[in-house]
């Protein structure tokens, strides 16, 4: 039975990974320092640690009760807007915090170290977007999840570390954070509907993405230490079908029977599209066809009710308030 490290396992997509690998028949050990995730995303046969990557101590000494075949590092903060206005904690986090991994990876000879990506690291590249094109990330946190990977392909030429890396895009679903304001716009929606207030739009509305289903994402994270022909390569990995962030407040509405009540912002620096195609992890992973956005909102949408609307949580230190959206700033 491999043995696997599994990071950000309280929360969102760390959470689905954990319980696929446990379907693959792995032990799993899963972190978080549950900043941003709940204890109740762990699912139960995971051994569960609390701490965060940043403190390389408490890294690594999870190697002390013994090695790991297999490590899936998705802890992050994914505020891909908010990464300019805390620049010191998102590298933090995200790069200095994914090194410490990557060094313990390196020195207990890991078989496979599976590294959570993202779109952001194209940047404006115009859509669809492959593999093929050279990554250019336009802000702090593209910059670092770009960093890794190509800390990730210096670690493999120099020290033999084998990696998977995938880049997934607006994924949503059962347990995500939807308390969070800076993030997760399904989520965002989905807090507003409930709590009768409008959904608050950056802009025009006219900013296209391609909004992806957990259960189209997960799966295939899990497996991808067990599919040799993924080794050392990156993957786009998500929907295909485009839409407007105006059309999935109107889906959201749908799912929640409300009338989609919408409050236009002043527009806020952001990639305006950013979708990609997949033929490359189709090839590889031979996924079933994605599930559509309607049924995946409805799916979240019923979970999202059991849990009742949250109370939006201020990010409590913003390093450079210069240009920051005014919804974004702190309340008085």
């Amino acid at each position: 039975m491999a043995r696997v490290l599994i990071t950000g396992v309280a929360g969102f997509i760390g959470s689905h990974v954990a319980r696929h690998c446990l379907d693959l028949g792995f032990e799993v050990v899963g972190i978080d320092d549950l900043s941003g995730g709940s204890l109740d995303n762990v699912p139960a046969d995971v051994a569960f640690r609390e701490g965060s990557i940043t403190n390389n101590t408490f890294v690594s000494a999870l190697w002390d009760e013994g090695a790991f075949d297999y490590v899936y590092h998705l802890a992050a903060y994914a505020a891909e807007g908010l990464s300019h206005f805390i620049r010191r904690f998102n590298y933090t986090n995200n790069l200095i915090g994914s090194v410490n991994l990557i060094n313990q990876s390196v020195l207990h000879e890991v078989k496979c170290f599976v590294f959570t990506s993202s779109i952001a690291v194209y940047g404006e590249s115009p859509p669809p977007i492959s593999e093929d094109v050279t990554p250019m990330p336009k802000d702090p946190y593209g910059i670092a999840k770009y960093a890794v990977e190509l800390d990730l392909a210096a670690a493999r030429q120099l020290f033999g570390l084998p990696y998977v890396i995938f880049r997934p895009h607006n994924v949503y679903g059962e347990r995500q954070n939807i308390a969070d304001k800076y993030r997760n716009v399904v989520g965002i929606f989905m807090n507003q509907a409930m709590s009768g207030k409008p959904m608050t739009v950056f802009g025009d509305g006219k900013q296209t993405r391609a909004f992806s289903y957990i259960d189209d994402v997960a799966p295939i994270i899990a497996r991808a230490t067990l599919v040799e022909a993924a080794y050392n390569e990156a993957f786009n990995i998500g929907a295909d079908q485009p839409c407007t962030v105006l059309e999935l407040a109107h889906a959201v509405a749908q799912a929640f029977e409300v009338e989609p009540a919408i409050e236009l912002l002043p527009f806020r620096k952001e990639v305006e599209h950013a979708f990609s195609t997949h033929e490359k992890v189709r090839r590889v992973f031979d996924p079933p066809e994605p599930v559509a956005l309607a049924e995946g909102i409805a799916r979240m949408a019923a979970w999202v009710r059991l849990q009742g609307p949250a109370r939006p949580a201020e990010f409590d230190d913003i390093e450079v308030a210069i240009n920051l959206p005014p919804s974004w700033l702190p309340k008085k």
